[in-house]
Formats: C-alpha cells, sequence, structure tokens
C-alpha cells in the first residue's frame, strides 16, 4: 500500500469512531493513531458522556497511545482525525511531537490554523482526507440538532 491508500485506510477507521461518536450524541469526531503500521489508539468525542470539554478525540487517543508506549512522546506515530483539531489539541500534539497529523475535514471556524496555533516544527500535516464523508457526518449532526431545537 502507498502512503495515500494508507491514509485512507487509516482515515475510514477514525470516520468509524466518529460515527460512534455521533450515535452517542457527541460531536461526531473520530481519530485514530498509528505506529508502524498498526493502529495503537482509537478514540471518539466524550465531552458529553464525560461532561469535559477537553475530551475530544484526539485528547483521547494521545493519552491512550502513550499509555500503550509507556511514554509521553508520540514522535513515531500519525494521528489522524476526521475534523481539524482544535488548538487545545494541537497543543497536545505540540508537546506530545507528533511526528505526522492527517485530518478529514477543514474546521474554518475553530481549527487551529484560524488561530496560528504551531505544531512541533517536526510534525508533518496532511490533510483533505476523506474530507467529504467527514464533512458530512458534522453537517448532518448539527442539522438534527438544530431540527430537535425546533421541535
Amino acid at each position: 500500500m502507498n502512503q495515500k491508500e494508507k491514509d485512507i485506510f487509516y482515515m475510514s477507521k477514525a470516520l468509524a469512531e466518529a460515527k460512534t461518536a455521533f450515535e452517542k450524541d457527541e460531536v461526531p469526531v473520530g481519530a485514530v493513531i498509528v505506529s508502524n503500521d498498526k493502529i495503537i489508539a482509537r478514540a471518539h468525542n466524550l465531552t458529553e458522556m464525560l461532561n469535559d470539554v477537553t475530551a475530544h478525540a484526539e485528547m483521547q487517543a494521545i493519552t491512550s497511545a502513550a499509555n500503550y508506549l509507556g511514554g509521553k512522546y508520540l514522535n513515531d506515530c500519525t494521528l489522524y482525525v476526521t475534523l481539524e483539531p482544535c488548538q487545545m489539541c494541537a497543543g497536545a500534539m505540540y508537546w506530545a511531537q507528533l511526528s505526522r497529523l492527517v485530518f478529514g475535514a477543514s474546521d474554518p471556524h475553530r481549527g487551529y490554523r484560524k488561530f496560528n496555533t504551531t505544531l512541533h516544527p517536526k510534525t508533518k500535516v496532511s490533510y483533505g482526507v476523506l474530507s467529504n464523508e467527514c464533512k458530512l457526518l458534522i453537517d448532518a449532526f448539527f442539522i438534527k440538532k438544530r431540527k430537535l431545537k425546533k421541535t
């Protein structure tokens, strides 16, 4: 498998996590962390269930991967996430020294790029992988929320 095929494969796994979040009435963002072509962490948003504004998919995945590896640095890992990370999550990625970030849909309102938040200098970024599927899921969630609010 070439890198593009791997990115699509792992993003589809992150998208499955996002669908789980959707089913739990959480903002549907999913993440997986990969090291040496193996998924070492899977997560989705849990902010509603845990009553915790920091329980974003990326934060959950970083914690899980660090526990799996037995250390706080993820410098040989790639994080796949369905939505552009916020500045909080980008900050956590900076401190974790993540090797690579791959995200699906851009977040022009709250994404880290809007606020010029920097990632670790060694972190490589790719985006737009399965972006339509990722965006459609997020949009469906908020459309559903608006419809419920009106009734």
